[in-house]
């Protein structure tokens, strides 16, 4: 679960989606080749989000990595492992 406490590092390594998401929503430093060091809670106040907007990144990135996984888990479905060459 992604929480305001997730290290950017730790976010960028597991959620590989929230580059784009953060970018698009101002935090642009991730694409950019700017270190970030440092929680979501505190990249975001370095970009001027209130503890508001903050919330909604964290509900927001949730959201994006519960339909990754439930995509991922209808791929992983279609694979017809009858045909695979093991």
């Amino acid at each position: 679960m992604i929480t305001k406490d997730i290290l950017i590092e730790e976010l960028v390594d597991k959620y590989p989606f929230s580059v784009n998401y953060l970018a698009k929503n101002g935090i642009r430093c991730i694409v950019c080749g700017e270190s970030i060091w440092g929680t979501l809670e505190e990249a975001s106040k370095d970009k001027g989000f209130d503890s508001q907007t903050l919330e909604q990144f964290v509900k927001e990135l949730n959201e994006l990595n519960e339909k990754f996984e439930k995509e991922t888990e209808e791929e992983f479905r279609k694979i017809d492992t009858k045909k695979a060459d093991v």
